[in-house]
């Protein structure tokens, strides 16, 4: 099992693509019950990182555990623990609400006993109710983004991945979208995030920012800021950012 009150623990992971180090030696701990944010500028290798943690790839060198299981000999368990979604998350358009919440209910796993009672939940609280038998591609974005965020928790999860979940939404449905957040984090599940909206950082409980593969800097808004002496995260992200030798 994990190390006490952490659900996510890394030591000297690193992912190497023939001579390019895209992940370079990075150690950290995500607790129980915490929104991790998981910051870095495109080619930093937030992604690469986020992949091998997820059980989608494996790391050339290093150690992890994720839910309590090894990175490297555990993978399918880890997927069944988690929960995963990105800006791109693969919803079925062309099938309605409900069919895709039944759907991914059982990819998941959840007992049909159980599935009608946590997607009617999860409609009502997201007031979808009315349009759960519409078709999924005629939802506005940001109902289409909260929608695959609750199908993404509808197994409850320890943890939830979150891949740039809100681009290319509006503010007030990002802000929406947060408070999504809070209520499964205050349910019990752990959210690790990565996002470009450096005013989202700041609903952290704790940040991570990578530069070049490398954590340059871990520790709540509150702390970075001081430590650095700005007056937001974004001004911590510029300085830190302006060392970055590579970019996408």
């Amino acid at each position: 099992m994990e190390k006490s009150g952490y659900v996510i623990e890394v030591e000297h992971l690193t992912k190497r693509f023939g001579n390019f180090t895209a992940v370079d030696d990075i150690s950290f701990d995500v607790r129980r019950g915490e929104i991790f944010g998981f910051l870095g500028a495109n080619g930093a290798g937030k992604t690469t990182a986020m992949r091998m943690l997820t059980g989608l790839s494996f790391p050339t060198s290093g150690k992890g555990r994720v839910a309590g299981f090894d990175i490297w000999t555990q993978s399918e368990l880890i997927k069944k623990h988690i929960g995963y979604m990105s800006q791109k998350f693969a919803l079925y358009g062309d099938l309605t609400v409900n069919d895709n919440m039944e759907l991914f209910a059982g990819i998941y796993g959840v007992p049909k006993a159980e599935a009608r009672s946590r997607i009617d939940l999860l409609l009502d609280r997201l007031s979808l109710m009315p349009e759960k038998n519409s078709p999924v591609k005629d939802l506005p974005q940001g109902w289409k983004q909260k929608l695959a965020f609750s199908v993404a928790i509808i197994h409850r999860p320890e943890i939830v991945f979150l891949d740039e979940p809100t681009g290319g939404v509006d503010p007030a449905a990002r802000r929406q979208f947060w408070e999504l957040i809070y209520e499964a984090v205050d349910e019990g599940i752990t959210a690790f995030v990565t996002t470009h909206y450096m005013d989202e950082a700041e609903y952290c409980n704790r940040i991570s920012m990578m530069v070049d593969g490398r954590i340059d800097a871990l520790d709540s808004p509150h702390a970075l800021k001081e430590k650095y002496g700005a007056s937001s995260v974004a001004e911590v992200f510029d300085i830190l950012a302006r060392g970055a030798e590579r970019s996408e």
